[in-house]
């Protein structure tokens, strides 16, 4: 009995130290995302829950400014692998770039993306009793375009351009934060008239608002057939921003704009961080149906896709490839999903 006893302690311990080796050959990587209460924040946390581990790597989700931030933390902090980053930012770091700035281009240069993810509404917020009732309204407006470095200022100043022709007038511009600029908003004698916030709905800082919310914020609606909103339909979407999302501050269902975000990464060529983010990869693809259904409700948005990239857009070599194979063998017959049987998911012919 003495023996068996001392083999299955002996298997213990065994088991106990591989179990101890596959945790210390995980790698920690970090993403950069958004502020703490928005939607990127829930996105690259789902990657870290759902995802990272999979493929071996320790994935800490980090808030940031937003976009325009994440572009420069991806390129020179250490340890961030990956960055959330809205479609206009990085083609405005890709017009710079083309434009004569060394500095745009040594950013976003050896930037390539993972793959699209999901539209990004754009809400414009005023007062419940302000007499501005559309977007197309705001011209003369006092507004907070998001802090200095934020994808939401660059959106928010991008569209304003599109729309009017113009720059918002320094004098009318401001840059806080949207909590701290929500409570300035709704204070006594505000100094500011419109507040953008940029986040995928449902957005936390909004679906957080108490029933009282609509007597003192109200959103602002796109006239799509506007001549100010066609022309910044040039580069934004249509989109439709539901009471289902805010019941406490929404009525009915209201036109919006949307912007695109991404999953991006650098263009590493050192075959371990290449290999990881490849695992990675394969990883998102064999679980995106846990990240539609147990993550941010905006996974559900998400296409497991690459579609074709516009100039100066290139996708990661690694994981493009991956996520490929992926997709053609989630789509093969008798390959994938409930597909296989036994016998194959043994041999480890279903991916």
């Amino acid at each position: 009995m003495s023996h068996l006893r001392r083999a299955w302690r002996a298997l213990l311990a065994a088991t106990l130290a591989a179990f101890a080796i596959d945790a210390a050959a995980q790698v920690d990587y970090k993403i950069v995302t958004g502020s703490e209460r928005g939607t990127y924040m829930q996105i690259g946390r789902d990657l870290a829950k759902f995802v990272a581990p999979p493929a071996g790597i320790r994935l800490e989700a980090l808030p940031s400014a937003g976009s325009a931030e994440n572009v420069r933390r991806l390129r020179y902090e250490q340890g961030v692998k990956l960055a959330l980053v809205q479609s206009d930012v990085y083609q405005a770091f890709l017009d710079q770039a083309a434009s004569g700035n060394p500095d745009a281009a040594a950013l976003i240069k050896p930037l390539r993306l993972v793959m699209p993810l999901y539209n990004e509404e754009i809400y414009f917020l005023a007062r419940a009793d302000s007499p501005l009732t559309y977007v197309h309204d705001i011209r003369n407006a006092r507004i907070n375009l998001g802090p200095i470095g934020s994808g939401t200022a660059l959106s928010a100043s991008t569209m304003y351009r599109l729309m009017f022709g113009a720059a918002v007038p320094e004098s009318r511009s401001s840059f806080m934060t949207n909590e701290e600029a929500l409570t300035k908003l709704i204070g006594d004698n505000p100094p500011v008239d419109v507040v953008v916030v940029v986040a995928g709905q449902p957005a936390k800082l909004l679906a957080d608002m108490t029933a009282e919310a609509r007597q003192h914020v109200k959103l602002l609606k796109v006239d799509v057939t506007h001549p100010s909103a066609r022309a910044a339909l040039k580069t934004y979407f249509p989109a439709t921003v539901r009471a289902s999302s805010y019941p406490n501050l929404l009525g009915e269902d209201i036109p919006a704009f949307a912007v695109k975000a991404f999953l991006v990464t650098y263009d590493y060529n050192m075959q371990q961080t290449a290999g990881n983010l490849a695992r990675f990869a394969r990883s998102l693809c064999e679980n995106f149906g846990k990240l539609q259904a147990e993550g941010h409700p905006k996974w559900k948005e998400v296409e497991l896709a690459l579609p074709d990239l516009g100039r100066g857009w290139t996708y990661y070599a690694p994981t493009s490839n991956e996520i490929r194979a992926c997709i053609t063998s989630r789509s093969s017959p008798g390959k994938a999903g409930t597909s296989c049987t036994q016998q194959e998911r043994i041999l480890g012919l279903c991916r």
